[in-house]
């Protein structure tokens, strides 16, 4: 009949959902992203726990390197790798009673060492700077006589020298404040709380023989961080996929309605 009029209605759009917004392409990355961001993440952790352990230095005799209070990461390491410059930990009874000690070595079996020539720790007769010690401290650390380091054993001394027991406080033992090298149980890599990060290479030393290689703290640290990258940019991938494709729902539905 000509006096009716006929009212169509658009169709709504959207009501095939075939499960979670995204690609399968897409949830199988961030499924991989996951998996392997947890790999390397446990992986990194697992590595540190297995040759890294925490001390808290209870002095101020290694200050401004290390200061009382200070939480370091040592490396566990045998006496035998020890080189000049190196801050580690050691056990001697002559020394603390059943505690560790942290201090830097500063001559190995075999070396001559005396302070000072123009303010300056001697090696061998080699002048050795410090940048490491206490600003302005050069004039004021104490003098003593040289020592020959006994083959198998370290002549050890703090960064703060005028406040440290450390070898110079035992010349007058048998061993002429001398450690056996197999009392070291670690070498100090980093300052871990407050986080200053790295201990500087021992730079003046080089002259009189190879530094310590680096421990893989480093590549932990980016073990560790990439890893919780990729968990947290796969875990949400799904979210945002679902936010994205409500949007794109939403727009789709109300284009449309006529």
């Amino acid at each position: 009949m000509g006096g009716e009029s006929t009212t169509r209605t658009a169709p709504r759009s959207g009501g095939t959902s075939k499960g979670p917004v995204g690609s399968r392409t897409g949830q199988r990355l961030s499924g991989l992203a996951v998996a392997l961001g947890l790999v390397l993440f446990l992986a990194g952790f697992a590595w540190a726990a297995v040759i890294y352990r925490p001390y808290t230095v209870p002095t101020s005799s290694m200050t401004p390197t290390i200061d009382a209070g200070d939480r370091v990461l040592a490396q566990s390491v045998d006496g035998g790798e020890v080189r000049r410059g190196d801050v580690v930990v050691f056990r001697d009874s002559t020394w603390v009673e059943n505690a560790p000690v942290v201090k830097r070595v500063v001559a190995v079996g075999g070396d001559t060492v005396a302070c000072c020539t123009k303010g300056k720790l001697t090696v061998n007769g080699k002048q050795i700077e410090e940048p490491y010690l206490p600003e302005g401290s050069l004039a004021e650390i104490k003098d003593f006589p040289t020592v020959t380091v006994p083959k198998g054993r370290l002549f050890l001394l703090g960064d703060e020298r005028l406040g440290s027991l450390d070898s110079t406080a035992h010349l007058t033992d048998a061993a002429r404040g001398t450690v056996s090298s197999g009392a070291v149980t670690a070498r100090v890599d980093a300052v871990i709380w407050p986080m200053k990060g790295m201990l500087q290479r021992p730079t003046g030393f080089e002259a009189l023989g190879a530094l310590s290689e680096p421990g893989p703290l480093h590549t932990i640290g980016i073990m560790i961080v990439a890893g919780g990258a990729l968990v947290l940019v796969g875990g949400a991938y799904g979210p945002v996929a679902n936010t994205l494709g409500g949007r794109r729902r939403a727009r789709t539905g109300s284009a449309g309605v006529r």
